[in-house]
């Protein structure tokens, strides 16, 4: 019999291997890497057998409406909740929030880095930089990071909600989630500053939310372009499908999908801007 750990390992590997836009079926009809196989040892028929009746992830299964109740319910609390806070509350609960946050995506930072590649350790995608935000968002409520939480989280996290691009075993595997509590978080993030707490962007929001992700598309393209690598799915578009399948092909969607962003991000930010005007006018 394997060893319960040294299953979990070659476990988190295959599952890595399937990220790199393979299939999880690819691996149980036994076209496995070279170097899993030699880690597998004698085990190998074993490991191929249990990966194979391990349930994988699949979007709008059961985990996955679950998952989008747990959103919705989750929500709904942290506006009822943002709405009755005194400030003293506010502060205590936007610093625990922040707390768990950064745990969670250290956690999962320490998970890509065991063992390091260079397609999955990198801290590029666009994720790991809303995470962060949005920890420091939830600690300070800082108008700067609550920006940014606005824009990635109420456009691009919920993306994941609809269509996630997860390649891992389905409920309750920690890579579910740890996929699932990032995105949720940075979501539910954008709702409770938003609609809870009475936070509102401006137009000098929406430019520091495009030229801050111009300059990490930048970034994280040149990385890409001479790593080989695919973050942000900048370089070409992952293997599930998704929402930028509509979009034409690459680069073609890099530039609809660009354009429909800052047309997206300028009327979510012009209602609260004209409300704000019209109030101001109403005092004067």
């Amino acid at each position: 019999m394997i060893p319960t750990q040294t299953f979990e390992r070659l476990v988190s590997r295959l599952f890595r291997y399937t990220r790199s836009d393979h299939s999880l079926g690819v691996v149980a009809a036994g076209v496995i890497p070279a170097d899993i196989v030699g880690a597998m040892g004698d085990h190998t028929a074993e490991v191929v057998a249990l990966i194979s009746a391990k349930r994988e992830f699949s979007a709008y299964g059961p985990s996955h409406w679950a998952v989008l109740a747990v959103f919705a319910i989750g929500s709904a609390a942290l506006i009822w909740i943002g709405h009755r806070q005194s400030e003293s509350q506010a502060r205590l609960l936007g610093r625990v929030l922040g707390a768990v946050t950064a745990v969670v995506y250290g956690a999962g930072l320490i998970h890509s880095l065991l063992p390091p590649t260079i397609a999955h350790s990198v801290p590029l995608r666009l994720t790991d930089l809303a995470t962060v935000t949005v920890a420091y968002a939830f600690w300070s409520q800082r108008h700067w990071a609550f920006a940014l939480t606005y824009y990635w989280g109420l456009v691009l996290s919920t993306q994941a909600l609809i269509s996630p691009v997860l390649y891992a075993p389905d409920f309750p595997s920690y890579q579910f989630l740890g996929f699932w509590a990032i995105h949720l978080l940075v979501v539910w993030a954008a709702i409770y500053l938003t609609f809870g707490r009475g936070m509102r962007p401006r137009w000098r929001s929406y430019c520091i939310a495009v030229i801050t992700t111009l300059v990490w598309a930048a970034v994280t393209f040149t990385f890409n372009t001479i790593a080989g690598t695919n973050y942000g799915f900048l370089n070409r578009k992952p293997a599930t499908p998704t929402l930028l399948d509509v979009l034409g092909r690459w680069p073609v969607y890099l530039l609809t999908g660009g354009t429909l962003i800052l047309i997206i991000w300028a009327l979510m930010t012009w209602p609260w801007e004209r409300k704000r005007r019209h109030k101001g006018k109403q005092l004067h």
